[in-house]
């Protein structure tokens, strides 16, 4: 007789889908900021970067400092930019700019990224756009980074889903470089920018094998660098050929 008991079937779940779960049970709310400013800080500025994966164009970062009061935005779905679609992203976008006391944006472009390398041009980005600022802050609330900056800071891990500052600043970032990749796109066609933004998807990898990079391709990345002919001549003058001073973290694609 066949057996009743239902069969159990074992799913595995990637490394990738269960932090993406995890994330999506994060709450964004504005407690990190109420917290500092039980501490004395009122001027708080959420900081936050995209691009760093991407094999092509600048990182950009963004500064946002909301007010103490902010109108509806702890219900307006505001969170990670990764996590929302591209309609809800715009429609934050204008509503943060719209009651933000300031904004500021900058970016660092691939040369830079190659020379000086990513973690150290995100930084870069993050400073500049603190820096450019209509308002000094007292404190300043950043996603899992410390930037060269006097301000006192907190460095929060995964803070573009738990503070409305931080996921204020991840929106203004994200929705400016997707502009700035869909015009690009036009100076720089066939990859397919407007599409996948610069990030290494199959398309992407494929464009590169058959067109090579670009001039603001990320030479340093190392699925660009395969497919760059003029990689092995400036591996041997920096003498990377050699093991000399060649930096690894170049060559990580995470976002």
């Amino acid at each position: 007789m066949a057996s009743s008991t239902p069969l159990r079937i074992k799913r595995t779940v990637t490394a990738a889908t269960a932090k993406q779960q995890m994330l999506r049970q994060l709450v964004c709310s504005d407690a990190p900021e109420q917290a500092l400013r039980y501490r004395g800080f009122h001027t708080i500025a959420g900081v936050d970067e995209v691009g760093r994966g991407a094999l092509f164009g600048p990182v950009v970062a963004a500064a946002v400092i909301l007010p103490e009061k902010m109108r509806g935005l702890a219900s307006s779905g505001l969170k990670d930019s990764k996590q929302l679609l591209l309609k809800d992203r715009e429609r934050l976008d204008r509503r943060i700019r719209k009651v933000a006391l300031a904004v500021s944006i900058a970016e660092i472009d691939a040369e830079t990224i190659d020379r000086v390398n990513i973690y150290q041009a995100t930084r870069m980005a993050m400073l500049a756009a603190v820096q450019g600022l209509s308002i000094l802050p007292d404190h300043l609330l950043i996603d899992a980074m410390r930037i060269d900056h006097p301000c006192a800071q907190t460095r929060l891990i995964y803070g573009d889903s738990l503070s409305l500052s931080i996921a204020a600043a991840s929106v203004i970032a994200k929705v400016y470089r997707d502009a700035r990749m869909r015009e690009l796109d036009e100076v720089h066609p066939g990859y397919g920018l407007a599409s996948h933004k610069g990030y290494g998807t199959p398309a992407h990898r494929k464009a590169l094998v058959e067109l090579g990079p670009s001039a603001l391709h990320r030479r340093t990345f190392a699925p660009v660098k395969a497919v760059d002919p003029n990689a092995a001549i400036e591996d041997l003058v920096s003498g990377d050929l050699f093991d000399l001073d060649f930096n690894e973290e170049a060559n990580w694609v995470s976002d």
